[in-house]
């Protein structure tokens, strides 16, 4: 990736970060997605954002994409997870049982995922499908 896409990344989730409603984020990671479609980040970032604002099919294509390019990371599959539990497919143990095996072997990342599962319950509290993820990941 480019400096420049780095920028527009980084810009893109100090304003996450901050607090930025998902929705007025979505086209900025399209754009991301766009001009970088080989990284993997802006994929895994577009569909938590799509998760967010309630557009699972759109998530589960995002998703897809982001561990199609980068299928040790756990956060994409935690997004692969959701996606797939809000549009009723298939797949979700295997995504769950991966993210689980990382949880163990990296402590750091178990940090990263319990943080991010939390950000996702106070962004969009009473999710269920982010609830039985959390449930099942025992975080």
């Amino acid at each position: 990736m480019e400096s420049t896409e780095e920028s527009v990344f980084d810009k893109a989730m100090s304003r996450y970060q901050s607090g930025v409603e998902a929705h007025e984020l979505i086209k900025d990671f399209e754009a991301i997605t766009a001009s970088a479609p080989t990284q993997s980040a802006g994929w895994t970032c577009l569909a938590w954002l799509q998760l967010l604002c309630d557009k699972p099919e759109e998530a589960l294509r995002s998703a897809r994409t982001a561990v199609r390019l980068n299928g040790q990371d756990p956060q994409a599959r935690i997004n692969l997870s959701l996606a797939l539990l809000e549009t009723n497919s298939k797949g979700v143990r295997d995504q769950i049982e991966f993210v689980k095996r990382v949880a163990i072997a990296v402590p750091e990342i178990k940090k990263e995922l319990i943080s991010s599962i939390a950000d996702g319950l106070d962004r969009k509290p009473h999710w269920e499908s982010l609830q039985k993820i959390q449930q099942w990941l025992g975080f």
